[in-house]
């Protein structure tokens, strides 16, 4: 957990730099960016940034994701004991917030519960990079991806300024995601909430607004209470090249599947469904993602991350039954 100090905005813009290195020509750019459009103080944004640390840690943690593992490797590091167990004992102990969060939003508490389990073992590991210096160190050393996190940093200043927070004290991942959902700043602005009315907005140590501001990031992405997320398949290879497998959007119906013919136990729907793979040791398996599968992703673009949620829950929900 992470304490985070909220201090008025006078008294951020006397801080003094810890450690100042030089700005680069698109970092000076950027600082007066941010001025013209957001009327910061450009000298207060440059001092931020030469503040900030350059980590080449963090590039090469941002090119080996976990999600470049095969299915059944990625499994592994989400389906223990450890975070079943630890899934039960946070759903019990917020069983309270979960339901209310259920009843405004829409949105089952294992799928809560999984989603905070799968980013952070429910809040034990949320990051040890401060977040300016992963945000600075991918929007202007990582190219790949450099437009994308240089707006992560505008919206993660814009965040600060918004929470009367100093922008140099906040931890998280390598890339930049913040507190015990591992919200990036854009979502952070867009779908956190203060789900306690304590006027405050904390996903570092408030569970409840951790769970209110997951379920209401579902219910945004327009998750359907009660309906299915996925159904995993009987099916021979006969028919289906690689192109038809791959997807995650909904955008076949099952006619279209039978016409693929392939050897399919079916569900009876009218929803269109995605046909997902997931790689095994020998073979892979095959699910139907449902729509609700789909908004999972728009959590994580990554089917095998969708999935994990997915199962985590359904262990979650079968261990209190069983209870």
């Amino acid at each position: 957990m992470h304490c985070i100090t909220r201090i008025a905005l006078p008294a951020l813009l006397m801080l003094l730099p810890l450690k100042a290195t030089a700005l680069s020509g698109d970092e000076r750019a950027f600082a007066a960016q941010m001025a013209s459009k957001h009327a910061f103080e450009q000298t207060w944004v440059e001092q931020q940034l030469e503040s900030a640390e350059h980590k080449e840690q963090i590039i090469a943690a941002i090119t080996r994701p976990a999600e470049a593992m095969p299915w059944y490797k990625y499994r592994e590091i989400f389906m223990t004991e450890q975070r079943i167990a630890g899934g039960v004992e946070f759903l019990e102990k917020h069983r309270e917030l979960l339901e209310k969060a259920e009843a405004k939003y829409g949105v089952a508490p294992e799928i809560v519960t999984a989603i905070i389990g799968v980013e952070t073992r429910y809040g034990e590991v949320t990051g040890s990079h401060r977040v300016i210096d992963a945000l600075k160190t991918l929007g202007f050393g990582y190219p790949k991806r450099s437009e994308f996190f240089r707006k992560q940093l505008e919206e993660f200043l814009l965040m600060m300024r918004e929470e009367k927070m100093d922008p140099q004290q906040p931890l998280g991942s390598y890339a930049g995601a913040i507190g015990m959902p591992q919200f990036i700043p854009s979502s952070f602005r867009a779908f956190a909430v203060d789900f306690d009315g304590d006027g405050k907005r904390n996903l570092w140590d408030n569970p409840a607004d951790v769970i209110g501001s997951v379920a209401n990031y579902f219910a945004d992405h327009d998750w359907r209470q009660g309906e299915p997320v996925a159904f995993k398949l009987g099916i021979r290879l006969d028919g289906i090249e690689p192109g038809e497998r791959r997807g995650q959007k909904p955008n076949l119906t099952i006619a279209d599947l039978e016409s693929l013919k392939a050897t399919l136990l079916l569900p009876d729907t009218d929803e269109r469904v995605a046909l997902l793979e997931f790689e095994q040791p020998a073979g892979k398996d095959y699910w139907l993602g449902m729509h609700n599968f789909y908004v999972n992703t728009r959590y994580n673009h990554s089917n095998l991350y969708a999935m994990a949620v997915y199962q985590l829950s359904q262990a979650i929900k079968q261990r209190l039954t069983d209870k």
